[in-house]
C-alpha cells in the first residue's frame, strides 16, 4: 500500500485476448503526488495495463478507483476529461506551430473586435509565459515553432500543458529514452516538480537508475502478475532485477 493518500486504486485488473492472458489481476494504488515507477521486461504486460488506465483497452475483469469513485475510461478523451493523460516517447505535440499554439490547442482564447472574435494572443503569450515561470522551464521564445526545440524542452512544454489544465495523473512511457544526460536530469527534476502539485506519477522506463532517482515506489510487473511493490529506500537495483527475471520472489517483498 502506498503511504500517500490514494488517487487510483486497481483491483484485480485482468486483460485477455482469446485464451492468452497478458494481464494476470494487477492490483496496486497510486497515490497523490507520488512518483510510482513501473517495470518490468518486453511482454511483462505494462503497455497493456497502461493502455487500460487511460482509456485505450478495456479490462476484461477487475475494477479501478479514480479519486474514491469507480473509473472506466471508454476512450483516451474520457481519461483527459477525467485528469488523465499519457505522454509518449514521441509525443503529441504539433511541431509546424509554435508553443502557445500548442499549449493551448483547443482551448484557444478569443476576444472581440467590431463583433468579429478574434485569437488573444497577448492573453495567451501571457498565460504560458506564466506556467512555464511556475514551473521553472526556460524557452528561449514562447514564438518559436517546436520543431527547432530540444526534446527535453517539448517533453517540457507537454508536461507543463497537462499540470496548468488540472491534470491529476500522468504516464509517462519510456519519457527519455531519446534524451542525453543532461535533458534526462531536467526531466526527472521536472517530474519531482510535478509530483510535489500532488499530481500522481507513473513512470514505465527500462533505466533501473532513473527509477530510482525518481520514484517513491517500484513496481514490477512480470508475466502479467505483480511481481514486487516496494517503496524506492527499501530496496536496491539487485532486489528489482530479480523481481523482474523471477529469480527469487519470495525474498523480495512480491505481491498478488
Amino acid at each position: 500500500m502506498t503511504r500517500f493518500e490514494p488517487l487510483l486504486v486497481l483491483d484485480d485488473i485482468a486483460k485477455n485476448y482469446g485464451a492468452i492472458e497478458a494481464l494476470k489481476g494487477i492490483t496496486f494504488t497510486i497515490g497523490k503526488g507520488e512518483v510510482v515507477a513501473l517495470l518490468g521486461d518486453n511482454g511483462a504486460g505494462k503497455s497493456t495495463l497502461v493502455k487500460i488506465i487511460s482509456g485505450g483497452l478495456d479490462p476484461s475483469r477487475g475494477t479501478m478507483l479514480f479519486e474514491g469513485r469507480k473509473f472506466l475510461a471508454r476512450s483516451p478523451s474520457e481519461a483527459k476529461a477525467a485528469g488523465i493523460e499519457t505522454v509518449y516517447q514521441d509525443l503529441s505535440l504539433c511541431t509546424n506551430v509554435d508553443v502557445v499554439a500548442n499549449f493551448f490547442m483547443g482551448r484557444e482564447l478569443t476576444k472581440r473586435i467590431m463583433g468579429i472574435p478574434v485569437l488573444d494572443e497577448k492573453a495567451m503569450e501571457r498565460e504560458v509565459e506564466q506556467a512555464m515561470a511556475n514551473a521553472g522551464t526556460r524557452i528561449p521564445s514562447l514564438r518559436t515553432n517546436v520543431e527547432h526545440l530540444s526534446g527535453g524542452q517539448r517533453q517540457a512544454i507537454e508536461l507543463n500543458r497537462f499540470v496548468h489544465w488540472g491534470g491529476k495523473l500522468v504516464l509517462l512511457d519510456e519519457p527519455f529514452a531519446a534524451l542525453g544526460v543532461e535533458q534526462t536530469r531536467r526531466g526527472l527534476e521536472m517530474i519531482r516538480a510535478v509530483a510535489n502539485r500532488g499530481i500522481g506519477v507513473v513512470i514505465i522506463t527500462h533505466i533501473m537508475q532513473q527509477a530510482f532517482q525518481v520514484a517513491d515506489r517500484i513496481v514490477v510487473i512480470r508475466q502479467g502478475v505483480v511481481a514486487g511493490d516496494v517503496e524506492t529506500t527499501k530496496t536496491s537495483p539487485d532486489a528489482v532485477v530479480r523481481m523482474i527475471t523471477g529469480e527469487s520472489l519470495a525474498s523480495t517483498g512480491a505481491a498478488g
